[in-house]
Parts: C-alpha cells; structure tokens; sequence
C-alpha cells in the first residue's frame, strides 16, 4: 500500500479479501481512500469507493456490514469445522494422514539417480551439489531416510 498514489484504483473481488477482522478492514478501506487518496472498486459488493466523497455515511456503514457479515461468515465456517472434527473423533475416526504416509517430495523425480549415488557412498551435500543443483542437506537426508525404510519394506 506504500506504493499507492491518488491516481490508483484498487479492485478487489470482496471486501472480506482486505482483512480479517472489522476494524482491520475498516482501517485498510480507511488507509486506500483517505490516506492514499485512491478508489476502491469492490466487486461482490457493487461499491466503487472515491477518495472524493469524504463523508459518504452509507459507504461507512455498508462497509461495516459487509466486514460484520464476512467475519460472522469465518466464524460460523471454523465452528461448523470443528464439530465436524469433534464428532468423528467421538465416532473414532482418526484424523489425519495415515502413520507412514509419504509426502510428494521434490527429489521424487531423481529418486533413482539419488539412491543409486547414496549407495555407491556418495555424501549428501555432493550429490546435492554435483548431481542435483538443488535441495538442501537435511531435507534430502530426511528423504532418504523415509523412502529406504518404504524401500526396504516391500
């Protein structure tokens, strides 16, 4: 918002994209058409705000209303979701990825060339640093490790 001159429209598909409370929100609409002195474009909401009208009432309190709904809104859909979550666990369902579940990893294309390297003793930060060009120590050891006790296995 630093960037923002008198001349820049900011256009938004909702009012709750802005912020995540009411008085966040006002303070970012505030910050947009007084301090900055651009227009605010919200589309859901049909309202085209213009640094020119100062006092528009009804803007402020059409603003507030839509902040109140949209936080009301995010309130109800996290409590919906945690009883969903409290009631599986009371039926004991376990949450969550299996025990053992494997993340996609971005070495999963090398994976061969990696653990071919590792078993002929290549050192980790060589195999990253000569065969690879990308990764980082810990996350290819961690990689390695995951996979050979998967490998092993079947």
């Amino acid at each position: 918002m630093e960037k923002l001159s008198p001349k820049d429209i900011v256009i938004a598909s909702e009012l709750s994209r802005l912020g995540r409370s009411i008085k966040e929100t006002l303070n970012i609409v505030e910050t947009i058409t007084q301090e900055k002195q651009s227009r605010l474009v919200l589309i859901k909401q049909n309202l085209n705000l213009n640094p020119k009208d100062k006092n528009n009432v009804t803007n402020k309190v059409l603003i507030t209303v839509f902040s109140m709904t949209a936080e009301l809104e995010r309130d109800f859909i996290s409590e919906r979701t945690k009883e969903g979550l409290r009631a599986r666990v009371a039926k004991g369902i376990k949450l969550g990825k299996p025990k053992g579940t494997l993340q996609k990893s971005m070495y999963d294309n090398d994976q061969e060339k990696i653990f071919h390297l590792y078993r002929l003793g290549v050192p980790l930060h060589k195999i990253i640093s000569t065969h690879l060009e990308y990764g980082k120590y810990l996350s290819l050891k961690e990689y390695i490790e995951k996979r050979e006790a998967k490998i092993s296995i079947s």
